[in-house]
């Protein structure tokens, strides 16, 4: 039988018995040799035992071969997973150029799918985490919690009240609550301070500072300072931007970069996202993923 336009075929040895390994698009099948029956030129004509693989080799499969030449994961010879599906593996670079036409589909559509695992998990948390002093975790109600520009720590208003209590019984300056600087009330302080985080790259602040921009109307500063935070987690920076793209302010407006920031903001237990992404799914009429998103949210 004529083998399709890719296929690798090997000789290996497994514990002093023979085998032909037949590699198609990374399907590694295995097979017993059970004699030779002809020679000739360099090359050999084999018998197999063609309707199972050698009981010698049970257990692989085509992670433990190169998806490319076939070659056998060994001592002195490491393969690679692939960077973005993780299902195959190579034995260098070569290898994986070369093979890249024959995965590409495979790759983006086993891509996509281990996205969509991620995605319909439920959060352990919501994306305001705990609070850094009790370790309880924050409530989503932004008005029982208190932000202190000095640190970007957002503390609960259960510590601040106790923490306020001991100062005033015990006549003590008021201070942060993390990192015990004095506090001040003065706009230009908490502006500096501000600052003295996004310039120490704080995903908090940078993304504070780009709701200031935002309610000054200034749009590409807004935008460049959600960016730099999303790039370093900050999971309301991505929502900030999701909304950017939705209204087309300081970009345009763009349905997929939009979702895809909802989508890396309720990786993080961001509730409107969940709900907005919940909405983008019923317009397009993909009701069992929006109910998978309004659930989850």
């Amino acid at each position: 039988q004529p083998f399709p336009a890719r296929g690798v075929l090997s000789i290996i040895c497994c514990k002093g018995i023979l085998m032909l390994q037949v590699n198609l698009g990374g399907v590694v099948t295995i097979f017993r040799i059970l004699m030779i029956t002809k020679r000739w030129g360099g090359g050999e004509i084999f018998t197999m035992s063609a309707d199972k693989e050698a009981p010698e080799a049970e257990g692989r499969n085509a992670y433990s071969y190169c998806a490319a030449c076939g070659i056998a994961e060994i001592d002195n010879i490491l393969l690679n997973e692939c960077n973005h599906c993780k299902s195959v593996r190579y034995c260098g670079v070569k290898c994986q150029k070369e093979h890249r036409p024959w995965h590409k589909e495979e790759c983006k559509k086993r891509v996509a799918e281990l996205r969509d695992e991620l995605l319909f998990k439920q959060p352990e948390s919501s994306h305001h985490g705990d609070c850094p002093i009790c370790c309880i975790p924050l409530s989503l109600d932004p008005r029982k919690a208190t932000f202190f520009p000095c640190c970007s720590k957002v503390i609960c208003n259960g510590c601040e009240y106790a923490n306020l209590r001991r100062e005033i019984g015990g006549s003590l300056q008021p201070k942060c609550l993390f990192c015990r600087l004095p506090r001040t009330a003065l706009s230009q302080e908490i502006e500096l301070n501000l600052m003295r985080r996004v310039e120490a790259k704080d995903p908090v602040a940078t993304s504070k500072m780009g709701e200031i921009h935002y309610n000054e109307g200034d749009y590409d500063g807004a935008l460049q300072c959600w960016e730099k935070a999303a790039e370093l987690g900050n999971a309301l920076a991505h929502f900030s931007l999701s909304m950017l793209y939705r209204e087309g302010k300081g970009v345009k407006k763009d349905e997929k970069k939009m979702v895809f920031h909802l989508e890396e903001a309720a990786f993080d237990g961001f509730p409107a996202a969940r709900y907005n992404l919940g909405v983008v799914e019923e317009e397009h009429g993909r009701m069992d993923r929006a109910v998978k998103h309004y659930i989850i949210g």
